[in-house]
C-alpha cells in the first residue's frame, strides 16, 4: 500500500475543552489534514522541538533521542499504520548496524521523536480517507452547500453536546465541521468527524 507523506502543520489547543490538544498533520502537496488528540505533556514536547527551544535539562524525548544517537540508532521514518476504535498506531523505523528495525510506539511519542530526528512522517490512504479532514472544501462542495436550505448550526465558541450532535443531520454536521475548522479547534473537529463517520457506516 502506498505511503503518504505528512508534516506537522499545527498544534491546536481546544477552545472548549481544557487540557485537550491536537497535533495537526498535513498531507504534503495535498489539502487533507489529520488531527490527532494528544496529551499536554506530549504537546509540550513537540512544541519545544518545533520551536528549537533548549530546556535547561533534557526532556524525556530528548533523552531518548540522545540515547539513540549515542548508540548509533538512526530514526529513518515514522509510520502511522493503523486506526482502531479512534486510536492511532505508529511505529518507528530505525536503522542500526545496517539492519532495519521496527519499534511500536504511541503516535504522540513517535511524532515528538520525528521532530527531533528531522525524519519523514507517513501514513496510508485508508487512514487519511477515514480520519482526514479537508482544510478547504473540495471543488463543488461549496455549490452543493448553497443548494441546501439554511440550517440552524451552532457557531462561536459554545460547545456542541453529544446529544445535540445526535439531533443534527449530515448536512448540518458537515456545515458545523467547516465552521469549527475555520476556528482551528481541531479537538472539537475530531468529535464531529467521528460522528459523521459513524452515521455513514450505518
Amino acid at each position: 500500500m502506498k505511503k503518504i507523506e505528512l508534516e506537522i502543520v499545527a498544534l491546536s489547543h481546544s477552545i472548549t475543552q481544557t487540557h485537550s490538544y491536537a497535533v495537526v498533520l498535513g498531507e504534503v502537496n495535498g489539502l487533507r489534514r489529520l488531527p490527532i488528540v494528544i496529551g499536554g505533556f506530549e504537546a509540550q514536547a513537540i512544541a519545544v522541538a518545533l520551536e528549537r527551544m533548549q530546556p535547561s535539562r533534557p526532556l524525556t524525548h530528548d533523552l531518548f533521542a540522545n540515547f539513540m544517537i549515542t548508540f548509533g540508532i538512526e530514526l529513518t521514518e515514522v509510520v502511522i499504520y493503523k486506526l482502531e476504535e479512534g486510536i492511532f498506531f505508529a511505529k518507528l523505523m530505525c536503522l542500526h548496524d545496517g539492519e532495519n528495525v521496527e519499534i511500536d510506539s504511541r503516535t504522540s511519542d513517535a511524532l515528538a521523536l520525528a521532530v527531533r530526528a528531522s525524519c519523514k512522517i507517513y501514513t496510508y490512504e485508508n487512514i487519511l480517507e477515514t480520519a482526514g479532514l479537508y482544510l478547504d472544501q473540495p471543488e463543488g462542495a461549496a455549490d452543493a452547500a448553497a443548494e441546501t436550505k439554511p440550517s440552524q448550526v451552532p457557531v462561536g465558541n459554545k460547545p456542541v453536546a453529544d446529544a445535540e450532535m445526535k439531533r443534527m443531520n449530515l448536512d448540518e454536521l458537515n456545515e458545523l465541521l467547516q465552521k469549527v475548522l475555520e476556528q482551528e479547534d481541531y479537538v472539537r473537529a475530531i468529535h464531529i468527524r467521528d460522528e459523521i463517520n459513524t452515521r455513514k457506516k450505518k
